[in-house]
């Protein structure tokens, strides 16, 4: 079986390697990942190359693991955000330390608690973004945000991502 293709270390990121335990340290901070038995991870000349150990269902657990780990090398280089934008009459939202204030157009404000590791920034009343290390932390506080109100096909109001377009039905006709 052929390694697949190495991923570069980036500078300042510093890999270590123990077992089948990886740690990965940066400037914006730490992540561990533990590489399936399966595959042979190992570093040299500023990169890390994968090899699954012959047997077909390791490959798979090789492509995953080299997407894994070229994931948390950039989570801790640059980091992740996701952007929000809230669309609606009265819908805002404020940020207060660990704490999300949401005003969703329901009769009680929405509190959403930020979890350890992700930052939430409200540059202006109805914007958002989530920031974070951990990109899979970064996406589920997003997803986790966007479900208290979902855009709705019809007039395209509630929490949407930047960039998401919505596709609007037509109102009924008499």
């Amino acid at each position: 079986m052929a390694r697949l293709t190495p991923i570069a270390i980036p500078s300042g990121v510093q890999v270590t390697i123990n077992g089948q335990s990886v740690s990965v340290k940066g400037a914006k901070g730490t992540l561990q990942f533990k590489v399936h038995t399966t595959v042979k991870l190992e570093q040299s000349d500023n990169a890390l190359t994968f090899t699954p150990n012959g047997h077909i269902s390791s490959v798979m657990h090789a492509g995953t693991t080299r997407a894994v780990m070229r994931n948390l090398l950039q989570g801790v280089h640059q980091g992740y955000e996701k952007k929000l934008e809230l669309v609606g009459v009265g819908y805002r939202a404020a940020a207060q330390g660990k704490k999300l204030n949401l005003t969703l157009g329901y009769s009680h404000p929405v509190n959403y608690i930020v979890p350890e590791g992700i930052t939430v920034e409200t540059p202006s009343q109805t914007e958002i973004i989530v920031k974070g290390v951990d990109k899979h932390a970064v996406g589920q506080v997003a997803a986790d945000i966007r479900g208290f109100r979902p855009p709705e096909p019809y007039k395209g109001k509630g929490v949407k991502y930047a960039g998401e377009k919505i596709i609007l039905k037509e109102a009924k006709k008499k």
